[in-house]
């Protein structure tokens, strides 16, 4: 699962950074470095709506969600062109884009945001863009699990990850007729994913971090990003002006879609997964969360 074409630019700057800073500090900077890195999509589409929010005039002859569209469709193809994605993942990626728009629309129609602004790939008042949104998360997910040669273990079994996600999917759409079970859902996710931690590489040394804290520490900076997306009206929850800040109560719902996210990553990536405690050779269970080879 290592990306092999990266190891001899990470290895070279990983040295250059352990040569000149405490080693704490260097492997701090190629995890952000990293992240970052596989957050490219992402960052990229954020990029476009700070920009595009700024400059944009509504007589432009394109409307300003067609062309972030356009812009997301091209990058698309560049990544896929210069295997910055492989195929599996544009999977991964079009699997997001059908449950990311099916819930768009529901949640749009239900009165919990709206798209303020025209389009003509608009369907129910939806631009097609948003789609993009959801498989940027994707996307994410599936590169940073190549990047980092991430393991995920002990993990649970298959098919109640796959129920727990299913639960949380469908309350998105059934709290709105029915009682929201969102903390049960919570318990549900730590209950079961408890034990799992997620195995990493950064260059030669090994860390592991529990998958529950690291769903919450993501859930934080998709906050982040919602804010850029209102903040330029992308769109805006029902009583929402641009400028507002969003809810931190948004950051439970990011929580709890991160595990629909990771369990729709793993219907396509499953050799990262494994019902047995890894042990990394040299080490043992018991070890803290470092396992250092250099």
């Amino acid at each position: 699962m290592m990306d092999i074409k990266s190891l001899p630019i990470e290895r070279t700057l990983g040295d250059w950074m352990r040569a000149r800073l405490p080693f704490a500090i260097a492997e701090l900077f190629m995890f952000v470095l990293k992240q970052g890195w596989a957050a490219l999509f992402g960052g990229l589409l954020l990029i476009a709506m700070l920009i595009t929010g700024r400059i944009w005039d509504a007589d432009w002859p394109i409307a300003r969600y067609d062309a972030l569209l356009l812009y997301a469709l091209t990058l698309q193809i560049l990544f896929l062109a210069l295997r910055l994605e492989s195929w599996a993942e544009a999977r991964v990626i079009l699997l997001f884009h059908i449950t990311g728009t099916a819930m768009e629309i529901f949640k749009v129609n239900a009165g919990s945001w709206a798209y303020p602004g025209d389009g003509l790939f608009k369907l129910w008042g939806v631009p097609l863009f948003s789609g993009f949104m959801y498989a940027s998360v994707g996307s994410f997910m599936a590169r940073v699990i190549r990047l980092f040669d991430m393991r995920f273990a002990p993990y649970p079994p298959f098919a109640a990850t796959v129920a727990l996600a299913v639960a949380i999917y469908v309350n998105f759409f059934a709290h709105h007729y029915l009682p929201d079970i969102r903390l049960a859902l919570f318990a549900a996710t730590v209950l079961l994913y408890a034990r799992t931690r997620i195995w990493f590489h950064i260059g030669q040394s090994r860390y592991w971090m529990p998958l529950p804290l690291a769903a919450f520490l993501s859930s934080f900076f998709l906050w982040l990003a919602e804010n850029i997306g209102t903040m330029t009206r992308i769109w805006l929850y029902t009583g929402q002006n641009a400028g507002d800040m969003v809810s931190f109560a948004k950051m439970g719902s990011w929580y709890l879609l991160l595990y629909v996210s990771f369990v729709t990553v793993t219907l396509v990536l499953r050799d990262a997964l494994s019902p047995a405690p890894y042990v990394p050779s040299g080490s043992q269970e018991s070890a803290p969360n470092q396992d250092n080879d250099q």
